[in-house]
């Protein structure tokens, strides 16, 4: 299961909610009609969107069944999951962060800098964190440093320029 949202508060009286989106294609993954995997402290359920709008960049959501404010602050603080084969075919080159967490990273000389822990910042300007605390590496995740993307294989191949490494260590 993939998480592609989480549900920030009620809004309005009618059950509805604003979710924060952790997916770059919010309008058809919050369509209405598809189906969502809720977590919350009660366990877990699917919901059916009854219907969907943008507000202020979030989506505002109306479930199925969900038609009091009441009904909705149960949701808040919800993941919203998705299973992995629903996922949208991404293009060449481009991956989803969720895949490149776990994922190996070597330098090209073949020094192993550890498994990549998350991946921080958007589109624009992403990079692989390695490791925690005094420990972490920041790799960006530009084409010229992250020489070799092998999902599959679990395995990162990077090029860091001189000092990128060393910038990242303690002291």
């Amino acid at each position: 299961m993939v998480l592609v949202g989480h549900v920030a508060r009620p809004h309005g009286r009618f059950g509805r909610v604003l979710v924060n989106a952790a997916t770059d294609f919010p309008q058809a993954r919050f369509a209405p009609g598809s189906t969502l995997h809720v977590r919350r402290s009660g366990g877990e359920e699917r919901l059916t969107i009854a219907g969907m709008q943008m507000h202020l960049g979030r989506p505002l959501v109306a479930f199925e069944g969900v038609t009091t404010i009441d009904e909705a602050e149960t949701l808040s603080g919800a993941e919203l999951r998705v299973p992995e084969a629903e996922l949208a075919p991404l293009r060449e080159g481009s991956y989803y962060e969720h895949a490149l967490v776990g994922c190996e990273v070597v330098t090209t000389t073949g020094r192993a800098l550890g498994p990549v822990r998350t991946v921080e910042g958007g589109a624009s300007g992403a990079r692989l964190i390695i490791g925690e605390g005094r420990d972490e590496i920041q790799i960006p995740l530009a084409h010229e440093i992250c020489v070799t993307i092998d999902v599959a294989r679990r395995r990162i191949v990077v090029d860091p320029p001189e000092g990128l490494i060393e910038l990242n260590a303690p002291g």
